[in-house]
């Protein structure tokens, strides 16, 4: 089979392996936000304590913010007096997981995985909190928050929905999920998918020896590739497909899917702006000596769960009707969204 035409299987299988779970990721997600109000988050992350943070990390997990969208969104957190610690937490555990990355996550890898995943991700961001709390001095909450501490507004039905009341409640999903989430997304994933199929067509998949013999090495090196890179959460899955198939462990895809989508060298300097210079450390820190620990853990410790993700990974199963008919819905909507897309558009991630 030539370069060209194992490519183009190579997109098919990357396609139809994760389409499936990514539509119905940002369908849930949009869902999901017509009943949760940016305002109800503002509300319970405002104080510097261990139960703030907690919080910060359970609300900004199902929410689907990327790295580069969540940075407006947590500005207004802070001026609207979120801590510091709380912020931190925030910023971490929101773009590694977003409930349509966790479903494309199961799709891609399997149950062990995303739960893995998951928790580890939950577990990073509280640990940055904490730390952010011991460190750091969050000086003063804003006069706004102070206010509303005192005099909580009440969340009334007509205040839980993004758009006007008169659209109805599919309409509203519909348009979060695909013509917001799904825009935003379309860029990146392309270029994911696109990249996933590319590198899994050129490296030979016989250098499993060398880096399981190699752990540390090539943690550093995943590390050095996923830190300033910008990498969206689903778009970092088809790689760390690919990472696996080309005889990377388990453990070092896991760091790209960690690493890559917490960290961005635009990340990292609006959280130097709106928290200081011992925030972006607390910030790599946990992120990088966190998932170095999972990691390892994960490739020496869970031996029997790795060889269901290895065998979930490099399986080839029979596509399903289904599954192909995902495929196809999605490369039209990357047709709408990418080469089609409207006129000022606020793509985010493109």
């Amino acid at each position: 089979m030539d370069f060209f035409t194992q490519f183009l299987d190579n997109f098919w299988n990357f396609s139809t392996l994760i389409s499936l779970y990514i539509l119905l990721g940002v369908i849930i997600a949009g869902i999901i936000k017509q009943f949760i109000p940016d305002n109800f988050i503002q509300k319970h992350i405002g104080s510097n304590s261990i139960s703030s943070i907690i919080k910060a990390a359970i609300l900004g997990t199902p929410l689907p913010l990327c790295s580069c969208s969540v940075i407006p969104f947590a500005t207004s957190l802070r001026k609207s007096g979120a801590s510091k610690s709380s912020l931190q937490t925030f910023l971490i555990s929101t773009p590694i997981t977003g409930v349509d990355s966790i479903m494309a996550t199961y799709g891609a890898f399997g149950w062990f995985f995303t739960l893995y995943r998951l928790i580890t991700s939950i577990f990073i961001a509280i640990l940055a909190g904490i730390l952010s709390i011991i460190f750091i001095k969050d000086k003063k909450e804003s006069k706004l928050f102070y206010k509303w501490s005192l005099n909580p507004p009440k969340i009334k039905p007509n205040m839980i929905f993004r758009s006007n009341n008169s659209d109805p409640f599919l309409k509203r999903v519909y348009k979060y999920a695909f013509e917001e989430l799904f825009a935003d997304l379309a860029k990146p994933l392309f270029i994911g998918i696109v990249l996933g199929a590319f590198l899994s067509t050129l490296i030979p998949p016989n250098m499993t020896t060398f880096f399981n013999n190699n752990l540390l090495l090539s943690y550093m090196i995943v590390l050095a590739i996923s830190i300033p890179l910008y990498v969206c959460a689903i778009t970092s899955i088809p790689i760390g497909i690919t990472l696996i198939l080309t005889g990377f462990s388990p453990g070092a895809a896991f760091i790209f899917l960690t690493a890559g989508p917490a960290t961005n060298i635009v990340t990292i300097s609006v959280v130097k702006k709106i928290l200081g210079t011992k925030s972006v450390i607390i910030y790599l820190s946990s992120v990088i000596l966190g998932t170095i620990i999972f990691a390892f853990l994960m490739d020496i410790y869970l031996v029997e769960y790795i060889k269901e993700i290895h065998k979930k990974v490099s399986s080839v199963e029979k596509t399903t009707l289904l599954e192909a008919f995902s495929a196809l819905l999605m490369y039209i909507l990357f047709y709408k969204f990418i080469f089609f897309k409207k006129k000022n558009h606020p793509n985010c991630c493109g």
